[in-house]
Order: C-alpha cells, then sequence, then structure tokens
C-alpha cells in the first residue's frame, strides 16, 4: 500500500463534490481562478445547493504572482461563514484544471481549516482531442450548473 502524502485531505471529482453539496453538508467552495476567468469563462452557480462559492484568486492576473493576502482572506470569508478552524467543515477547492487548487488546499490546511479537499479536473478540465478546455472533464463538462457576467 501506498501512503497518501499530499498536504490536504484529498482530491474529489466535480460528480462526488456535487453531490456533497447537494447533501446540504455545510461545505464550502472556493474558486480560486482569476478574476479574468470567473468574468470571460464563468463561475460555478450554487444556488439550488446554498450559498455562492467564496471567490478568491491564489495567483493575481495578468502577472500570475500568487496573491500574499489569499491565506488571510479566505480564512476570514470561512470565519463568516461558520467554517472556523477546528470546524470540521470540508472546504472544497477549484481552479481550472486542478493545480492551483491543489496549492490553495494545502496552504489553507496549513492554516488550520477543513478538512480541505482539490478538485480534479477543476471547472474546465483537461484540453480535449478538439483543442478545447471545458469538453472532457471538469465542472463544465460534466454539465453541472455556472453562470457567466
Amino acid at each position: 500500500m501506498v501512503e497518501d502524502r499530499r498536504p490536504y485531505a484529498g482530491d474529489i471529482d466535480v460528480a462526488d463534490l456535487w453531490a456533497q453539496l447537494q447533501a446540504g453538508t455545510g461545505a464550502v467552495l472556493v474558486d480560486v481562478r482569476t478574476r479574468a476567468e470567473w468574468a470571460f469563462v464563468g463561475v460555478p452557480d450554487l444556488g439550488s445547493v446554498g450559498p455562492a462559492p467564496v471567490l478568491a484568486e491564489w495567483q493575481r492576473y495578468p502577472a500570475m504572482d500568487r496573491a500574499p493576502e489569499f491565506v488571510a482572506e479566505v480564512g476570514a470569508e470561512l470565519d463568516r461563514r461558520g467554517a472556523a478552524p477546528g470546524s470540521g467543515t470540508p472546504v472544497y477547492f477549484l481552479c481550472r484544471s486542478g493545480a492551483r487548487s491543489a496549492a490553495a488546499a494545502a496552504a489553507m490546511t496549513a492554516a488550520g481549516y477543513g478538512p480541505c479537499f482539490n478538485v480534479t479536473d477543476g471547472f474546465e478540465g483537461p484540453v480535449g482531442p478538439d483543442g478545447h478546455r471545458g469538453t472532457v472533464g471538469g465542472w463544465k463538462a460534466a454539465g453541472l450548473p455556472w453562470k457567466q457576467s
């Protein structure tokens, strides 16, 4: 048996995440993509299952440098939503395809929140055979609700 050494609680696919949100567990979704991605690609629409996702940039566009205030900002919002450290509230992190969200889940786990999970394939998933994202994996490809501004 291989020991799991991820610095967060684990990975979850979008279908299992959606089931957790529908179950009313009090879980919080944090979308760590950039403002440009939220505006031009869209955001998860959680209106039918609970509060809107927390929108917090892990990296700032266009420089794509790590946002130094991320842990403090997300922590304050999680505290406001009753997901303070020690509460046991599951926190799910979503990005475009699952890389930034893994780093964010690790950072928030280190800050005492969670259990924190990385959403594999993210909002758009990997690039498909047609050269586009959003068709073979992730939130959009699963047909989960989303909206665009």
